[in-house]
C-alpha cells in the first residue's frame, strides 16, 4: 500500500502478509528501487506484535508500507539482516522493544539498553535464552600485535555520553565498534496517550540541536491524523526555521572540522558565525535553539515585514563572509591534506548501510526529503541537492558548504515575499485507528515520526527515527583501516546526535 510524505492510512488498510511472504517483498523491493525507511513493532488488536516496514521509493516520491504478525509463542521470525544490511539496527531494536528474536541475524546485541538494565537483561535471557555476561559483548581481534583502544562515555570536552572501543594494529584501526545507549530516555512510550501538550515538547527534546526539525515532523503526524490544513504562512515560517537551524548547525561543524584540521582562524570565524545564525532564531522564537515555535496548527511566531527585511540585510551580509572564510578553509593545502582521503564511505556501501542526509549525499546517494519527498513550502520552492563525489571528510565539509550557500539563497528568496494570512488554527482530535507518517530533511538528514492512533484518538504508539540512527554505523565502517589519530577529525565530519539515537 502506498501513501505520501505527511499522509496517512487505516489500520485496517495497511496490507498484512505472511512472515515469509513479508520478508521476501522487502528484500525484493530494496534489491530492485526502494530502501528500507523504517521497520518497527506495535501491539496489534489480537495482543500479537504487529510489524511493520516503510519503504522509501525515492524516485517516485512514495513510500510503501506493509506489515505481518509475530505470534506471541514463537517470538521470533527470520532475520532481513543477512540479506539486507540496512535492517541491522531496526531488528536489534525490535528485539530490545518486543523480545523478538530475528533468527540468523549475525550481530544480535543490544542497540540501547546495558546488561546491568534489569529490564534488559530479563530481554535479551528471553532473546538468547541464556544468562547475559556481565559486560557487553565487544567484538574483538585475536592476535599478538593487536591492542585494543577504549574511549569514553565519559569524555573531555562537551559532547554526550558514548563508549567507542578500537581494535588496532599499530595505528591502524581495524576494526570500531560504538556503544551508545547511556542516554536512554524511553522517549518513545512518553510521546503515548492523549497530551499532545506534552508530547510536542518532548519532541523538541529528541535531539537538543534539532528542535525544529523533530517538532515540526511531530506537527505533521498530527495535522495529519486530525485532518489539520496550516496555512502557507506557517508553513514558510517553518521552512525558515529549519534553514536557520541547518545553517547554524552547519557552519558551527565547519569550524569543528578546522579545528581538527589545526587551522583555527577558520575555527574561530565560523564559531563566531554560528552564533549570528542562533541569534536570529533568538529574534523570532525567543531562544536561541527555536524551541516553542512548531505546533499542531501552524507556529506560534510571526515574522513581519520589518523583521523579514531586518533578517535580509543580516544573511546577505553573512553571505559574504561566509564566502570568504568559506574559501580560506578550502584553499589551503595543509586542511586539504588532512580532509582528503580520511574516512571514505563508497557509493556502494553507503546504499548498503543506508546512509541518509549529508553522508550520503557525500557519497553521491542522491536523497534529500525537501526534494524527494517534498511538502509544505518545499513543493513550492526548489533546493537543489548537493553531492560530494568523493565520500571523505572533505566531500562531507563541501556538502555543508554548498547546502550553507543554497538555504541562503533560500531565504534570500522566500523572506521578502512571504504569504499573508493567519499563523496558527488549532488542530482538532485525532482520527482512531490510523497511522500517519512524516519526513523531515533535518540538517544531520532525513527524520521520520511515525503515529498510530487508537480507538480513543490518543497515541497507540510513536516511533522515531533520528537520522543518526542510520549514520552511526557509517562512521563504524569509515574509519576501517583509517589511522587512530583520524578519529577524531572523521567523527566531526559525521557530527552525530547521541540523544536521537539513544530515545
Amino acid at each position: 500500500m502506498e501513501l505520501f510524505n505527511g499522509g496517512q492510512i487505516s489500520l485496517s488498510n495497511i496490507p498484512v502478509l505472511t512472515q515469509q511472504g513479508f520478508r521476501a517483498r522487502i528484500l525484493d523491493r530494496c534489491h530492485e528501487d526502494a530502501r528500507l525507511v523504517n521497520l518497527f513493532g506495535h501491539l496489534g488488536t489480537s495482543g500479537q506484535v504487529r510489524l511493520s516496514a516503510i519503504l522509501g521509493l525515492d524516485e517516485e516520491a512514495g513510500l510503501e508500507i506493509l506489515s505481518t504478525f509475530i505470534s506471541s509463542e514463537a517470538a521470533q521470525y527470520e532475520s532481513l539482516t543477512k540479506d539486507l544490511l540496512q535492517a541491522h539496527l531496526f531488528e536489534r531494536e525490535i528485539a530490545e522493544q518486543w523480545a523478538i528474536q530475528p533468527l540468523g541475524h549475525p550481530w544480535l546485541k543490544p542497540l540501547r539498553y546495558h546488561c546491568n538494565y534489569r529490564s534488559a537483561t530479563d530481554i535479551w535471557k528471553n532473546i538468547a535464552n541464556k544468562t547475559i555476561p556481565g559486560e557487553y559483548p565487544f567484538y574483538a581481534v585475536g592476535g599478538e600485535e593487536v591492542h585494543e583502544v577504549g574511549v569514553g562515555p565519559v569524555h573531555a570536552g562537551i559532547i554526550e555520553p558514548g563508549h567507542f572501543r578500537f581494535q588496532c594494529h599499530g595505528e591502524e584501526i581495524l576494526h570500531l565498534e560504538i556503544q551508545l545507549g547511556y542516554q536512554h530516555k524511553g522517549i518513545e512510550p512518553l510521546m503515548q496517550g492523549q497530551d499532545l501538550k506534552r508530547s510536542v515538547l518532548l519532541s523538541e527534546s529528541i535531539a537538543g540541536d534539532t528542535a525544529i526539525g523533530h517538532s515540526t515532523a511531530f506537527c505533521e503526524v498530527v495535522e495529519s491524523l486530525s485532518g489539520c490544513i496550516i496555512s502557507p504562512k506557517a508553513q514558510a515560517i517553518r521552512a525558515i526555521a529549519l534553514e536557520l537551524e541547518r545553517l547554524a548547525n552547519h557552519i558551527g561543524d565547519l569550524g569543528a572540522l578546522g579545528m581538527d584540521a589545526g587551522f583555527l582562524p577558520t575555527s574561530a570565524y565560523f564559531g563566531r558565525m554560528r552564533g549570528d545564525y542562533l541569534n536570529l532564531l533568538l529574534a523570532l522564537t525567543g531562544n536561541r535553539f527555536g524551541k516553542g515555535l512548531c505546533r499542531p496548527g501552524g507556529v506560534l511566531f510571526d515574522i513581519d515585514a520589518n523583521m523579514a527585511g531586518e533578517f535580509c540585510l543580516k544573511l546577505k551580509k553573512y553571505k559574504e563572509e561566509f564566502q570568504d572564510v568559506s574559501d580560506l578553509l578550502f584553499s589551503r593545502p595543509s586542511v586539504l591534506a588532512r580532509f582528503e582521503g580520511v574516512g571514505v564511505i563508497t557509493p556502494e556501501d553507503a546504499q548498503k548501510i543506508g546512509l541518509v542526509g549529508l553522508a550520503g549525499r557525500a557519497s553521491q546517494l542522491e536523497c534529500d526529503v525537501r526534494i524527494n519527498y517534498s511538502s509544505g513550502m518545499w513543493q513550492f520552492h526548489h533546493v537543489p541537492i548537493s553531492l560530494g563525489a568523493t565520500g571523505d571528510v572533505y566531500a562531507r565539509a563541501l556538502v555543508r558548504r554548498q547546502e550553507i550557500l543554497r538555504s541562503l539563497e533560500f531565504l534570500l528568496k522566500v523572506l521578502p515575499s512571504l504569504p499573508a494570512g493567519e499563523i496558527f488554527t488549532p488542530a482538532g482530535p485525532m482520527k482512531p485507528d490510523t497511522l500517519a507518517v512524516s519526513l523531515v530533511e533535518g540538517w544531520r538528514g532525513e527524520i521520520m515520526h511515525v503515529g498510530i492512533s487508537d480507538a480513543q484518538g490518543g497515541f497507540a504508539r510513536y516511533k522515531i527515527k533520528d537520522p543518526s540512527f542510520h549514520n552511526w554505523f557509517g562512521l563504524a565502517y569509515a574509519m576501517r583501516g583509517q589511522e587512530i589519530s583520524d578519529f577524531p577529525l572523521c567523527n566531526k565530519s559525521f557530527n552525530l546526535s547521541y540523544s536521537g539515537h539513544d530515545l
